[in-house]
């Protein structure tokens, strides 16, 4: 269940490494815009906002690594954090913006948790 726990940690981290990406270079480019449903003109008004987003979501993305790489019980407990941290700002984002945050965040991240904490 390890393996299985650590794959999920895994992704989540990429996930919000993409997400990182995503905010903080493409906002303004075509691939933002679409993963957003944005037009170019809000696109450009809300940049610096997004790489704010996008800085966060990195700093998820470090401590889901850290977790990984860390030795116990450090790196359970980073792991542990940082899944909590993805599961409450993914259900903070579906409220206030878009419903699809909980399927690409909040539901990746409570599955990670949940793996983490039976073979933890």
């Amino acid at each position: 269940m390890r393996v299985v726990a650590e794959v999920l940690v895994g992704l989540v981290a990429l996930i919000h490494g993409y997400i990182l990406v995503l905010e903080m270079f493409l906002w303004k480019g075509p691939r933002g815009r679409k993963a957003f449903g944005l037009t170019p003109e809000f696109a450009s008004q809300t940049a610096s906002l997004a790489a704010n987003q996008g800085l966060y979501n990195g700093f998820l993305a470090a401590a889901l690594v850290w977790g990984l790489i860390a030795a116990d019980p450090m790196g359970f407990q980073f792991q542990v954090f940082g899944l909590v941290c993805v599961i409450v700002a993914g259900l903070y984002g579906t409220v206030t913006a878009n419903r699809r945050i909980l399927f690409v965040q909040a539901l990746p991240g409570a599955l990670a948790l949940v793996a983490v904490l039976i073979a933890g």
